[in-house]
Parts: C-alpha cells; sequence; structure tokens
C-alpha cells in the first residue's frame, strides 16, 4: 500500500552527473560464478519460513497472555523479528519460479499474507518493475523515490507515516474491498493507488487481467473477510482492546522496521534518468558480513540488495556464497566493491547528510 502520500519528487535537475558506463567485467564475472546457484533449494525457503512464522506467532500470542511485564516486551520485539522475517519472504515469491516451489504462495497468503493485511498481490507484478532497466530510478518506478535529495524532515516523516499502515491496511481491506465491489469507479482507484507496496507517490497499477486477476480477487476476498472479523470481534469484546492493541503495535513494528530498512536499501540519488546496470549497482546497498544485525533488519537476503539487482533470479540462500565468490574474484577497484557499507548507523548518516547538503 502506498504509504508515502505526502512526498513528492523534487524537480528534475539537469543530468550533470557523468552517465556511469557498465562494467562489463563485473557483470561478465557475476553471470558465470553463480551459474549453478540458481536452483531455489524448498527444504531452505519451507524450513526457514515455518520456523519464521512459529517463531512470530509464538512472540504474539506470549505479549497477549502475559501482563504488562518485560516478558511481555521482550515477546513483544521476537513477535516483530519473526514476523518481519516471515513477510519478506513476498519479496522471493516475486522472482521464484513458482512451479520450483509449489504451494509456496499459497501457505504464504495464508499464514502471513492474509492475517497481516498484505497478501502476495500487492508486491507482485510490482516489484518487478523496480528492476526493469528502463524503469529503475525514474518517475516509472514504484519503489524508488530521491530521498537523498529531498528536505531533510522528510526523512523521519518517511519512518513515521509506515507505523500507521495496519490501519490503513483494515480500512483498504475492510472498507473499501467491498465498497469498491459495487463501484466500478472506486475499484479503479482502488486498485490503481491502494493495492500495491509501492512508494513512489505517483505511481498507478494497472488493472489486473487473465488468471492474475481471478488469484487477486480469491485472495483479496479472503483479506477483507478477515479484516472486517477483527472489526467484528473488537466491537463486540470478544477480542480485548488491549489484546487488538498489542496486534497493532507488533504490525506497526513489522512495519517501521521495514521502512527503514527501505531507507537504507539504496543511496536514493537518482535524479529520474535511466541508469546503467552498473549505475544501479552502485545506487543499492550490501552489508555483508562480518556485521552481524543486518541478518535482523535485512533478513531473508536483503543484507545483498545491490548483488541482488545484478543477479535478481538468485535465490536469497546463494547471494551468500554468490558474494563470496564474486568478491574474491574481482579486483578491489571493481565497482562490485563500492557498494558494500558496514552497517545501519552509517547508512543512516550518508543519506541525512545529503538532504542537509541539498538543503543549504
Amino acid at each position: 500500500m502506498d504509504t508515502t502520500l505526502t512526498f513528492d519528487r523534487p524537480a528534475a535537475a539537469p543530468a550533470t552527473r557523468a552517465v556511469i558506463a557498465d562494467d562489463r567485467t563485473m557483470l561478465r564475472t557475476a553471470a558465470e560464478l553463480t551459474r549453478e546457484l540458481n536452483a531455489p533449494r524448498s527444504a531452505i525457503y519451507w524450513g526457514d519460513f515455518i520456523a519464521s512464522v512459529v517463531v512470530g506467532y509464538a512472540g504474539l500470542v506470549t505479549a497477549i497472555m502475559v501482563g504488562p511485564t518485560a516478558l511481555a516486551i521482550g515477546a513483544g520485539v521476537l513477535a516483530v523479528l519473526g514476523l518481519y522475517r516471515a513477510l519478506s519472504f513476498i519479496h522471493e515469491l516475486t522472482h521464484i519460479k513458482h512451479a520450483s516451489l509449489p504451494g509456496f504462495r499459497t501457505a504464504w497468503n495464508a499464514l502471513i499474507g492474509v492475517p497481516m493485511l498484505v497478501p502476495s498481490f500487492m508486491y507482485e507484478g510490482v516489484h518487478t518493475l523496480h528492476h526493469a532497466r528502463t524503469r529503475y530510478g525514474t518517475a516509472e518506478d514504484p519503489e524508488y523515490l530521491p530521498l537523498a535529495l529531498m528536505k531533510p524532515w522528510t526523512l523521519p516523516l518517511f519512518i513515521v507515516v509506515s507505523a500507521l499502515a495496519p490501519i490503513a491496511l483494515i480500512f483498504r481491506y475492510a472498507i473499501l474491498s467491498p465498497l469498491s465491489a459495487i463501484i466500478p469507479p472506486l475499484r479503479r482507484i482502488v486498485v490503481e493507488r491502494y493495492s500495491a507496496l509501492a512508494i513512489n507517490p505517483s505511481f498507478r497499477r494497472r488493472m489486473p487481467d487473465g488468471d492474475f486477476k481471478a488469484q487477486w480477487t480469491r485472495i483479496e476476498i479472503a483479506a477483507s473477510i478477515w479484516a472486517i472479523a477483527l472489526i467484528v470481534l473488537v466491537a463486540t469484546g470478544v477480542l480485548p482492546l488491549r489484546a487488538f492493541a498489542i496486534l497493532l503495535a507488533v504490525a506497526s513494528g513489522v512495519a517501521v522496521l521495514n521502512q527503514v530498512r527501505t531507507l537504507v536499501a539504496h543511496l536514493w540519488e537518482n535524479e529520474g534518468e535511466a541508469m546503467t546496470v552498473t549505475a544501479q549497482y552502485l545506487d543499492t546497498v550490501n552489508v555483508p558480513p562480518p556485521t552481524l544485525l543486518p541478518a535482523l533488519w535485512a533478513p531473508v537476503g536483503l543484507r545483498y540488495h545491490a548483488l541482488h539487482h545484478l543477479l535478481p533470479g538468485l535465490p536469497y540462500h546463494a547471494l551468500g556464497e554468490a558474494h563470496r565468490r564474486i568478491s574474491a574474484a574481482l579486483e578491489r577497484e571493481s565497482p562490485y566493491h563500492k557498494a558494500s557499507y558496514k552497517g545501519l548507523p552509517g547508512l543512516v548518516w550518508k543519506i541525512g547528510r545529503s538532504t542537509m547538503v541539498r538543503a543549504k
């Protein structure tokens, strides 16, 4: 769902920076060294996903069941981390061939997508546009805003607004879904503007068709029923307000954590022009080992986001090995090494400094 409606792109500036040519050696080396790593391993996907779901919901139930103690806070944090990791598999759903992991999309939607009101269709058909060679970093990219070139106050607002996502999603599926089913003009608005995990407020989705439309409809009906049921359960007292507040707090925690990761996933320095693959790579971020915390805030391979933009078809569990191979094969002067950063604080400082310099 578009959570940045208050953000606008800065006026396009004349293209003054030198165009970064593609580094053919880097691109060729990355492709050649990782060819046998492209097959997703079913046991890893299912084991990791189910474990994340169990940890997340166990933490949530514990936080609800125990009183307001340190244990409840710890359980809530565990719930956020577990559910966030499970939710992050939506990224994999957009890239893997579903025939190689039969039933995974259905299980993901049943256990995470529908309960958290972030069904897979909100990302499928959207995220691939972000990877399109001529769309990345332009006004047609649903997942890009030149944040580093915007006003300094936009960064904290970018994070804070994400905390409202659970309320917005309940409204989207409990109110807008049923209304749009009987009001065609509203349906178009809902699909175009409120059915995508996008940060670009000017992005408009195309209406779905064919098999994807049928799949979308089935999943949206389930999400709508769940959202309405939540409201009814709270209104009738079946679900206590305290429990509902904890649900919202955990869901907001997941949304905020994801937004923080989004903030540092790119350098956000492109002013709207099309970019080469190498330029896209250098505008994106890897946070490889030995630092450990990215495994929590950038799970399921997202710590190798720049590498993912080089090799978007590589399954998440292969990215670590791919990074080791490519890093060892390329000289230190290669652009490949320039996309690796030490951790979250330095990345936040980098983008914050860029906005402050721009504001002067």
